[in-house]
Protein backbone atom coordinates (compact mmCIF):
# COMPACT_ATOMS: atom_id res chain seq x y z
CA UNK A 1 0.00 0.00 0.00
CA UNK A 2 2.94 2.33 1.04
CA UNK A 3 4.45 1.62 -2.10
CA UNK A 4 1.69 2.05 -4.38
CA UNK A 5 1.36 5.90 -2.97
CA UNK A 6 4.79 6.07 -3.44
CA UNK A 7 4.34 5.43 -7.11
CA UNK A 8 1.51 7.49 -7.64
CA UNK A 9 3.16 10.64 -5.34
CA UNK A 10 6.60 9.97 -7.92
CA UNK A 11 4.01 9.93 -11.07
CA UNK A 12 2.40 13.50 -9.67
CA UNK A 13 5.85 14.90 -9.36
CA UNK A 14 6.84 14.24 -12.88
CA UNK A 15 3.75 15.41 -14.36
CA UNK A 16 4.18 18.88 -12.69
CA UNK A 17 7.84 18.99 -13.68
CA UNK A 18 6.67 18.13 -17.35
CA UNK A 19 3.35 20.56 -17.17
CA UNK A 20 6.23 23.59 -15.83
CA UNK A 21 8.66 22.61 -18.27
CA UNK A 22 6.09 22.69 -20.95
CA UNK A 23 4.76 25.77 -19.72
CA UNK A 24 8.06 27.56 -19.05
CA UNK A 25 9.01 26.42 -22.90
CA UNK A 26 8.42 30.34 -24.15
CA UNK A 27 10.37 31.74 -21.76
CA UNK A 28 13.39 29.64 -22.55
CA UNK A 29 13.59 31.16 -25.90
CA UNK A 30 13.56 34.23 -24.71
CA UNK A 31 16.27 37.05 -23.90
CA UNK A 32 15.97 40.43 -24.00
CA UNK A 33 18.19 42.60 -21.99
CA UNK A 34 18.15 46.11 -20.49
CA UNK A 35 19.67 48.68 -23.27
CA UNK A 36 22.54 50.89 -23.07
CA UNK A 37 24.24 52.97 -25.63
CA UNK A 38 26.11 50.89 -28.06
CA UNK A 39 28.43 50.94 -31.17
CA UNK A 40 25.83 49.71 -33.52
CA UNK A 41 22.63 48.21 -34.08
CA UNK A 42 22.51 44.86 -36.11
CA UNK A 43 19.49 43.90 -37.89
CA UNK A 44 19.44 40.11 -38.41
CA UNK A 45 17.77 38.79 -41.55
CA UNK A 46 14.44 37.75 -41.36
CA UNK A 47 10.94 39.72 -40.83
CA UNK A 48 12.76 42.53 -41.84
CA UNK A 49 10.14 45.14 -41.80
CA UNK A 50 9.14 45.18 -37.68
CA UNK A 51 13.38 44.77 -37.32
CA UNK A 52 14.23 47.56 -39.34
CA UNK A 53 11.74 49.99 -37.87
CA UNK A 54 12.77 48.57 -34.41
CA UNK A 55 16.13 49.77 -35.86
CA UNK A 56 15.47 53.35 -37.20
CA UNK A 57 13.70 53.64 -33.66
CA UNK A 58 16.36 53.01 -31.54
CA UNK A 59 18.94 55.32 -33.84
CA UNK A 60 16.45 58.12 -32.98
CA UNK A 61 16.89 57.09 -29.72
CA UNK A 62 20.31 57.55 -29.44
CA UNK A 63 21.13 54.11 -28.51
CA UNK A 64 23.99 53.54 -31.69
CA UNK A 65 24.88 56.15 -34.44
CA UNK A 66 25.19 53.12 -36.86
CA UNK A 67 22.56 50.35 -38.44
CA UNK A 68 24.27 47.35 -39.73
CA UNK A 69 21.80 45.00 -41.97
CA UNK A 70 22.28 41.94 -42.67
CA UNK A 71 22.83 40.64 -45.92
CA UNK A 72 20.31 37.58 -46.16
CA UNK A 73 20.17 34.83 -47.84
CA UNK A 74 20.67 34.67 -51.67
CA UNK A 75 17.55 34.10 -53.50
CA UNK A 76 17.57 30.73 -55.90
CA UNK A 77 16.83 33.14 -59.02
CA UNK A 78 19.83 36.09 -58.18
CA UNK A 79 22.11 34.69 -61.21
CA UNK A 80 19.57 34.06 -63.52
CA UNK A 81 18.65 37.53 -62.75
CA UNK A 82 22.71 38.46 -62.91
CA UNK A 83 22.88 36.78 -66.16
CA UNK A 84 19.75 38.75 -67.34
CA UNK A 85 21.27 42.27 -66.17
CA UNK A 86 18.12 42.30 -63.95
CA UNK A 87 18.24 43.53 -60.05
CA UNK A 88 15.57 42.97 -57.78
CA UNK A 89 16.17 44.99 -54.11
CA UNK A 90 16.63 42.33 -51.74
CA UNK A 91 15.60 42.94 -48.07
CA UNK A 92 18.55 45.11 -46.87
CA UNK A 93 17.72 46.90 -50.23
CA UNK A 94 14.34 47.42 -49.25
CA UNK A 95 15.26 47.85 -45.09
CA UNK A 96 17.79 51.10 -46.22
CA UNK A 97 14.62 52.60 -48.38
CA UNK A 98 12.09 52.21 -45.67
CA UNK A 99 14.34 53.76 -42.69
CA UNK A 100 16.08 56.61 -44.90
CA UNK A 101 13.41 57.96 -47.18
CA UNK A 102 10.45 56.83 -44.55
CA UNK A 103 12.04 57.11 -41.07
CA UNK A 104 14.72 59.76 -41.66
CA UNK A 105 17.76 57.90 -40.40
CA UNK A 106 20.93 59.71 -42.46
CA UNK A 107 21.93 56.95 -45.52
CA UNK A 108 25.46 57.27 -44.25
CA UNK A 109 24.40 55.64 -40.99
CA UNK A 110 23.15 52.38 -42.30
CA UNK A 111 25.09 49.81 -44.23
CA UNK A 112 24.24 46.36 -45.16
CA UNK A 113 26.71 43.73 -45.39
CA UNK A 114 27.98 42.04 -48.55
CA UNK A 115 28.30 38.40 -47.16
CA UNK A 116 25.43 35.83 -48.15
CA UNK A 117 23.99 34.28 -45.26
CA UNK A 118 21.89 30.93 -44.66
CA UNK A 119 21.68 31.24 -40.61
CA UNK A 120 22.13 32.97 -37.60
CA UNK A 121 25.53 31.37 -36.83
CA UNK A 122 26.66 32.73 -40.19
CA UNK A 123 25.31 36.27 -39.35
CA UNK A 124 27.41 36.23 -36.52
CA UNK A 125 30.34 35.35 -38.58
CA UNK A 126 29.69 37.80 -40.95
CA UNK A 127 29.26 40.72 -38.78
CA UNK A 128 32.23 39.55 -36.41
CA UNK A 129 35.26 40.63 -38.87
CA UNK A 130 33.73 44.30 -38.94
CA UNK A 131 33.35 44.42 -35.07
CA UNK A 132 37.06 43.77 -34.62
CA UNK A 133 37.84 46.36 -37.27
CA UNK A 134 35.98 48.84 -35.92
CA UNK A 135 37.12 47.67 -32.26
CA UNK A 136 33.02 47.58 -31.12
CA UNK A 137 32.35 46.78 -27.57
CA UNK A 138 28.52 47.19 -27.65
CA UNK A 139 26.41 45.70 -30.04
CA UNK A 140 22.77 45.65 -30.20
CA UNK A 141 21.20 43.09 -32.03
CA UNK A 142 17.39 42.45 -33.58
CA UNK A 143 15.88 39.73 -34.29
CA UNK A 144 12.42 38.23 -33.34
CA UNK A 145 11.26 37.30 -29.86
CA UNK A 146 11.89 33.49 -30.26
CA UNK A 147 15.00 33.96 -31.57
CA UNK A 148 16.60 35.88 -29.03
CA UNK A 149 18.19 33.42 -27.01
CA UNK A 150 19.78 31.27 -29.89
CA UNK A 151 21.03 34.56 -31.70
CA UNK A 152 22.58 35.84 -28.72
CA UNK A 153 24.10 32.80 -28.01
CA UNK A 154 25.64 32.58 -31.76
CA UNK A 155 26.62 36.22 -30.80
CA UNK A 156 28.82 35.65 -28.13
CA UNK A 157 30.16 32.32 -29.05
CA UNK A 158 31.73 34.27 -32.06
CA UNK A 159 32.41 37.95 -30.88
CA UNK A 160 33.21 36.53 -27.60
CA UNK A 161 33.24 38.36 -23.42
CA UNK A 162 34.93 41.59 -24.77
CA UNK A 163 32.14 42.56 -26.77
CA UNK A 164 28.74 43.14 -24.77
CA UNK A 165 25.60 41.60 -26.87
CA UNK A 166 22.12 43.38 -26.00
CA UNK A 167 19.64 41.04 -27.57
CA UNK A 168 16.03 43.26 -28.53
CA UNK A 169 13.20 42.33 -31.04
CA UNK A 170 10.87 44.81 -32.19
CA UNK A 171 7.83 46.04 -29.54
CA UNK A 172 5.17 44.40 -32.21
CA UNK A 173 6.29 40.97 -31.92
CA UNK A 174 3.12 39.71 -30.89
CA UNK A 175 5.05 36.53 -29.35
CA UNK A 176 3.83 36.19 -25.03
CA UNK A 177 6.24 33.64 -23.82
CA UNK A 178 4.44 32.93 -20.59
CA UNK A 179 1.18 32.14 -23.15
CA UNK A 180 2.72 30.67 -26.16
CA UNK A 181 0.65 27.66 -26.45
CA UNK A 182 -2.72 29.61 -26.46
CA UNK A 183 -2.33 30.66 -30.45
CA UNK A 184 -1.24 28.38 -33.26
CA UNK A 185 1.46 30.80 -34.81
CA UNK A 186 3.05 30.70 -31.23
CA UNK A 187 2.81 26.94 -30.82
CA UNK A 188 4.82 26.48 -34.03
CA UNK A 189 7.46 28.75 -33.37
CA UNK A 190 7.98 27.65 -30.26
CA UNK A 191 7.99 23.66 -31.55
CA UNK A 192 10.26 25.07 -34.82
CA UNK A 193 12.82 27.17 -32.16
CA UNK A 194 13.58 25.15 -29.25
CA UNK A 195 15.32 22.09 -31.37
CA UNK A 196 17.35 24.42 -33.21
CA UNK A 197 18.53 26.63 -29.50
CA UNK A 198 19.17 23.00 -28.53
CA UNK A 199 21.22 22.44 -31.34
CA UNK A 200 22.73 25.52 -30.83
CA UNK A 201 23.70 24.55 -27.02
CA UNK A 202 25.10 21.26 -28.17
CA UNK A 203 27.57 23.20 -30.73
CA UNK A 204 25.87 23.13 -34.25
CA UNK A 205 27.19 25.86 -36.27
CA UNK A 206 24.24 25.72 -38.49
Amino acid sequence: MLFTRSRRLLAAVLVLLAAGAVLGAGRVLVREDPLAPADAIYVLGGSWISRCIEAADLYHANLAPTIIVSGGTTADFTSLLARRGLNVPGDADLCRALVVDQMHVPAAAIHALDASVDNTAQEADAIAPLVRDRRWRRLIVITDRTTTRRAGYAMTRVLGKDVQVFMRAPRDDAFDPARWYASRASFRQVFYELPKLLAYWCGLRG
